[in-house]
């Protein structure tokens, strides 16, 4: 609010919040009378900004349309998962979603490169000057397969969580860590490259650190502190190993059965709720940071030379991530925008 990443920080985002931003949400469209109700559901766990951001954006649409336009919200994922939502609005059953980069590339594959390599960005306003460059062709692609995008987001950086410190790259080597069952071609990148991935749904994440089935998983911190995740894994990098990307697309066929004269308004407040969403998401991922660190965990900042060292271990990998993982297209067009950002900001050579 979306993809080695493609890896960890897909396995992740494809089933779990996936905003993931963001956020997600799915709906099923009524009309009746002139009225239009969205039943939207979520992967956001209910009292979160994001649920709430949610429901103030539904407020919103009920007062400026004169109780014409009705958003009715369930969120903690009771409408599934991401692939399921899109699935259903792909057959007419549900109409809008709120997803994450994993969920919107299930309708067009070159968002994956939103958020489908890690380590590719050093910050976020890189990604915002990728997100805003790449989007009016992900929009176009989007709108021909029948969905209309209302707005674009992240929730900041994923992290790693994990039972024992992680720190450095050949920590990772030795872990047992999540990655997500439905995407097969993530988990033989990662095992063909000597790493131990455990293929699990997301479900079954707490079960199996329980156990010790997985000792690591990647995950924002707002989401590992809604679901206490800090009680089966107390130490946390803080390592910007990959973005949750996310984004709210409605079907198109359900914009155009929305009064044409209510359009603009509703627009116009999803617009409004993606930039809330955005900043508190952003705010509730850092103030999370601290709440977990009073709980107990222990968080590990990386050194510039640690850091230097993860990105050198993902950089024999990008080659097979392009054109498998993350369309060979989209993967060469972040690349020249990330080096044009950089080359205009001064931050080439770091």
């Amino acid at each position: 609010m979306s993809r080695p990443v493609g890896t960890l920080v897909g396995a992740f985002v494809r089933r779990f919040f996936p905003a993931a931003l963001l956020l997600l949400g799915a709906g099923t469209f009524a009309a009746a009378a002139g009225k239009v109700t969205i039943k939207r559901g979520t992967l956001a766990p209910r009292g979160t900004s994001y649920h709430k951001t949610l429901m103030a954006m539904g407020e919103k649409w009920r007062t400026t349309s004169g109780g014409a336009v009705k958003l009715v919200i369930f969120p903690d994922g009771t409408q599934g998962g991401e692939a399921d939502m899109v699935g259903l609005m792909q057959t007419g059953s549900l109409d809008a979603g709120m997803l994450t980069g994993v969920g919107l590339s299930e309708i067009e594959k070159g968002v994956s490169a939103l958020g489908g390599t890690p380590m590719n960005y050093r910050n976020l306003d890189e990604l915002e000057y990728v997100i805003e460059k790449l989007r009016p062709t992900l929009e176009k692609r989007m709108l021909e397969k029948g969905f209309v995008v209302l707005f674009w987001g992240d929730s900041g950086f994923v992290r790693f969580f994990s039972k024992k410190p992680l720190v450095h790259p050949d920590d990772l080597r030795r872990a047992k860590f999540f990655c997500w069952a439905g995407n097969a071609e993530e988990f033989d990148l990662w095992k063909s490259a000597g790493y131990h991935p455990v293929a699990l749904e997301t479900v079954n994440i707490m079960p199996s650190l329980q156990t010790g089935l997985i000792d690591t998983v990647a995950m924002p911190p707002f989401f590992a502190l809604a679901s206490q995740l800090d009680a089966q894994a107390s130490n946390m990098l803080l390592l910007n190993w990959g973005p949750l990307v996310g984004g709210t697309v409605v079907t198109r066929k359900t914009s155009e059965r929305i009064p044409a004269e209510l359009r603009p308004a509703v627009l116009k407040a999803a617009a409004d709720a993606g930039r809330e969403i955005k900043a508190a998401g952003r705010a509730e991922n850092e103030r999370s940071v601290e709440a977990l660190k009073k709980r107990g965990v222990k968080v590990t900042v990386p050194t510039p030379e640690i850091e230097a060292a993860w990105r050198k271990a993902v950089d024999p990998y990008r080659d097979k991530i392009r054109g498998r993982l993350v369309p060979a297209d989209f993967f060469d067009e972040v690349a020249r925008f990330l080096k044009e950002y950089r080359a205009q900001s001064g931050a080439a050579g770091q």
